[in-house]
């Protein structure tokens, strides 16, 4: 059924007049943000533990939740993004995939931190912060995995 959605869009992307890697990379993305959708998920639910359960700070258990989104989101491109592509070991592709994202925390964190830290409305419910810094890193980790983790 996947497989039968994926072509179907690849079909509709070629007859826009895109070329068969931009209609390529348009379904990798779009599957790549299907991914993070259940990594975000996953990122709140351990944002609320780190705070509620655990009495974090609002930064620190932004933090705290990071790595479990990263795992699930690793998996996620791994058997479904980027299915297709050369898979290295799972310690150093998972390696390369956090390495990839620690770089994408500037982007998602440090929106986060900030919106948090500013915007009262956004200290009262962090997962509106959360879902700022997540649409601010999408595309550079989006592009970085695509280049440097799943070639």
């Amino acid at each position: 059924m996947i497989d039968n959605a994926e072509q179907w869009l690849r079909e509709r992307l070629l007859a826009m007049r895109l070329s068969s890697a931009q209609a390529e990379t348009s379904v990798q993305f779009l599957k790549f943000g299907i991914v993070g959708v259940i990594g975000f998920v996953v990122d709140v639910a351990f944002l609320y533990l780190g705070i509620y359960g655990f009495g974090f700070g609002r930064i620190a258990a932004g933090f705290f939740s990071f790595f479990f989104a990263v795992t699930v989101t690793w998996i996620g491109n791994r058997l479904f993004t980027f299915r297709d592509a050369k898979h290295e070991s799972m310690a150093k592709q998972w390696t390369k995939f956090a390495a990839v994202c620690l770089v994408g925390i500037v982007f998602n964190r440090g929106t986060y931190s900030l919106l948090v830290s500013t915007i009262p409305l956004i200290y009262d419910y962090p997962v509106i912060g959360l879902l700022a810094g997540t649409g601010v890193a999408m595309f550079f980790n989006f592009f970085a995995s695509r280049r440097l983790v799943f070639r």
